[in-house]
């Protein structure tokens, strides 16, 4: 299996994978035609694949226990990705863990919670069972069935399909709820939203998240992941640790030019129309533009005040 092969995708593939995660903040996000979209099935390592179709990015475990499988992107999508899941293996979906709370994560939680035992971090089952607002759109509470029945504080291990699978909270990353799932045997690691490949990172600061805390979450992650590690991240191509450590540092790089801004008493205005982090032009995509990003940062460091344009 090919390595993604550069930090960067194209613009067209950004946006189509920036668009799966900002459709998913409305509520009719489970009224989407899937009808066209097509599933795409990849082998990461060991018992671990990967599936993308509509939505964040599935990681699937197979094994004599069964199927776990991490996300669930759309209700929609659901017998896509049962489809997919049928050509790897015949046996049942044991176990539904969520990354965090958005739709194009939990979408399928009420279906797939039919058949496997739903795990996430307890602000997950807490904003689904609530509802959430994201950009102002209002996202109703879950269905009852989708909602997970386990959840977690720090962290928690199932012991199944012969390794280890942990689940660790990353604290006020992409959101308040944030895990990564290690499959210790396989040396995979998925990072749901904690790691957008190739293109800026959506902050729900609404919802608890944080650029400092993503970035202390990668740098926590990145210290303890082996160096042949597989990484699957919420959006975009497989990757391994060098392209992980591109993310985290290229997230650094923006926030030391947007301090230096601030600290020189630059208003917000004055950063937008300095293209200040146009060094990381690359990263923007249609949903974060280089505008969205620096207005999201410069008010983030600046403590959350709302700056005089």
């Amino acid at each position: 299996m090919a390595l993604a092969r550069s930090f960067t995708i194209s613009a067209m593939r950004k946006t189509l994978v920036i668009l799966s995660a900002f459709v998913a903040l409305s509520a009719f996000a489970q009224e989407r035609d899937f009808s066209k979209v097509q599933m795409k099935v990849v082998k990461v390592a060991g018992n671990v694949y990967m599936l993308q179709g509509a939505g964040g990015n599935i990681g699937v475990s197979v094994g004599d226990d069964g199927i776990v499988i991490v996300d669930d992107q759309f209700a929609g999508m659901a017998p896509k990705i049962k489809e997919a899941l049928k050509a790897i293996t015949t046996k049942p979906v044991k176990y539904v863990i969520n990354t965090h709370y958005h739709g194009d994560h939990t979408g399928g939680n009420e279906i797939f919670g039919r058949e496997g035992t739903i795990i996430a971090h307890e602000n997950v089952r807490k904003r689904l069972e609530s509802g959430t607002t994201v950009h102002g759109n209002k996202n109703p509470p879950a269905a009852k069935g989708a909602l997970p029945v386990i959840t977690f504080n720090d962290r928690a291990t199932i012991h199944v399909n012969g390794e280890d699978v942990r689940l660790i909270h990353l604290p006020h990353g992409h959101t308040d709820g944030d895990a990564m799932v290690e499959f210790t045997k396989s040396n995979v690691v998925h990072m749901g939203d904690d790691f957008f490949n190739g293109t800026f990172p959506f902050i729900d600061r609404e919802n608890g998240g944080s650029i400092k805390g993503l970035i202390a979450n990668l740098d926590v992650v990145l210290a303890k992941m082996d160096n042949g590690a597989m990484v699957i991240p919420g959006h975009g191509p497989i990757a391994n640790k060098p392209v992980l450590e591109g993310f985290r540092d290229a997230l650094k790089g923006t926030v030391a030019i947007m301090n230096e801004a601030i600290q020189a008493g630059k208003r917000l205005e004055q950063v937008k129309q300095e293209k200040t982090l146009v060094a990381w032009e690359h990263l923007a995509s249609e949903f974060v533009t280089l505008e969205i990003y620096e207005e999201g940062l410069y008010k983030e460091l600046k403590g959350g005040a709302s700056p005089t344009k």
